[in-house]
């Protein structure tokens, strides 16, 4: 099996559409990816580990 990190924009749209409001699974199908990709990258990225222009992005 090929596996292919996320990109930045794809870390950036993740966390805009969750923001958003949308659900784990319709951010998965937006982005083409597996619902667990969606959740790991959610859950690693939380809270005061957030990189600066992730919480820019979650601002706006």
């Amino acid at each position: 099996m090929n596996y292919n990190q996320l990109t930045e924009t794809e870390r950036y749209q993740i966390y805009a559409m969750k923001k958003a409001g949308r659900r784990q699974k319709e951010i998965a199908v937006e982005l083409n990816r597996s619902t667990s990709t969606i959740s790991r990258e959610l859950s690693r990225n939380q809270g005061s580990e957030l990189k600066k222009e992730q919480r820019k992005v979650l601002r706006q």
